[in-house]
């Protein structure tokens, strides 16, 4: 039994920052990527931030130079680091986790992130 759990989440001002982590409990094999993903209400679930086990991260347009994503695969745990955030920053994020073979996906429940002005 494998379950992804996020933490982190909060209600923060205009240009605050929050940082988001995702930790694996149960056995699970060693991930080749691990993900951020977010959704907005009436919005579908977007992406945010990936990086695979080698270190190699990519970025939503609308994150870059805001966020960072990291990861320590080994621990089976990843992080993103939000800052200047917006109201539209502002939904439910998500850590995904991804091991292909064979090919298997987990989500955590999600964490909220709300942004005001």
């Amino acid at each position: 039994q494998v379950q992804l759990v996020e933490s982190g989440g909060g209600s923060v001002q205009v240009g605050g920052s929050l940082r988001l982590s995702c930790a694996a409990s149960g056995s699970v094999d060693t991930m080749n990527n691990m993900n951020w993903y977010r959704q907005a209400p009436g919005k579908q679930r977007e992406l945010v931030a990936r990086i695979t086990n080698a270190g190699f991260a990519n970025y939503a347009d609308f994150v870059k130079g805001r966020f960072t994503i990291s990861g320590d695969f080994a621990k089976k745990t990843v992080s993103l680091q939000m800052n200047s955030l917006t109201p539209e920053d502002t939904g439910v994020y998500y850590c995904q986790g991804i091991i292909p073979t064979p090919f298997r996906v987990y989500w955590g429940q999600g964490t909220q992130v709300t942004v005001s002005s």
